[in-house]
């Protein structure tokens, strides 16, 4: 096939352009080459200022990651499951102390703690450095010979249902005054009565000294008084009203009854958003299904 040789031949137009564009392309490289195109780094005082900011920041966040939630000494005998779960117990040991508890009974040492429990060595190494008695059971060995002093009888404590508690009952307490007794039995009337003990951690303004002094001399007597809330047929209004219910709970709990043919068991309100499922074995005493 013959070849075209006017497709390789330029007119004096194309041979111009195509040097000027050769000239364009040298005039860059040239340009690139001898012209300092670096961009300068900056070095101002504000910014070295941040800089030095920044570092201290980065080393704040790392020292608060890396530090370890600090452990006080505490009483074992007033272990709640949420105590419990953050001591590293499972569920189980800890209902077993409650159930101990209930009976009014305590452990007097990490020994006895154990084998109420029946935790782990592991675990009762960790946690009983931190196991806080009363006086009277560090004390409870006397210093004099038994054969050389008379044996005395240890007066019993009269302990007083909490539900029939009055005032006077409660100022007698080291660390309550009127005010704080005024708001015990407030809560109490509002609730129709305490279920638990434990319920002393709820009122504000109790220190962990003063409700170990509470659980010492008082209990919880016959929950036969208490009034019952029936669950299914309340009102937001009347839910609102109970302690551990607020209002944004009472209407998920409407909401959530009348969406699923209404509420069978406790568990089921759990499923319900915003509820306290920490309190829910106190909470499930006080309705009616």
């Amino acid at each position: 096939m013959p070849i075209n040789k006017s497709f390789f031949r330029f007119d004096s137009k194309q041979r111009m352009g195509i040097f000027v564009l050769l000239m364009i392309i040298l005039i860059i490289q040239l340009t690139a080459y001898f012209i300092d195109v670096t961009i300068k780094e900056d070095v101002s005082v504000e910014k070295q200022e941040w800089l030095s900011l920044q570092t201290e920041m980065d080393s704040l966040k790392i020292a608060k990651t890396s530090r370890k939630p600090e452990m006080y000494p505490f009483n074992p005998n007033f272990i709640t499951d949420y105590k419990g779960y953050k001591l590293g117990m499972s569920t189980i040991e800890i209902d077993r102390l409650l159930e101990f508890r209930k009976a009014n009974k305590y452990v007097n040492s990490a020994q006895e703690f154990q084998t109420v429990t029946k935790i782990s060595d592991s675990l009762l190494n960790v946690i009983s450095p931190y196991f806080k008695f009363p006086d009277w059971v560090k004390n409870k060995k006397n210093d004099f010979s038994q054969e050389k002093q008379p044996a005395f009888k240890k007066e019993k404590i009269a302990l007083i249902d909490i539900n029939k508690a009055t005032q006077e009952d409660l100022v007698k307490i080291y660390g309550i005054g009127s005010g704080l007794s005024e708001r015990i039995l407030k809560q109490k009337d509002l609730l129709g009565g305490f279920v638990s003990m434990e319920q002393m951690s709820d009122i504000w303004g109790l220190s962990p000294e003063v409700i170990e002094k509470l659980n010492v001399q008082f209990y919880v007597g016959s929950l036969t008084e208490i009034k019952k809330i029936k669950i299914n047929d309340a009102s937001v209004k009347e839910l609102s009203q109970f302690p551990y219910f607020r209002y944004p709970v009472s209407k998920e709990i409407v909401t959530y009854r009348s969406m699923n043919n209404g509420v069978l068991t406790i568990e089921d309100l759990t499923k319900v958003k915003g509820f306290p499922v920490e309190k829910i074995k106190i909470i499930a005493l006080y309705l009616e299904f």
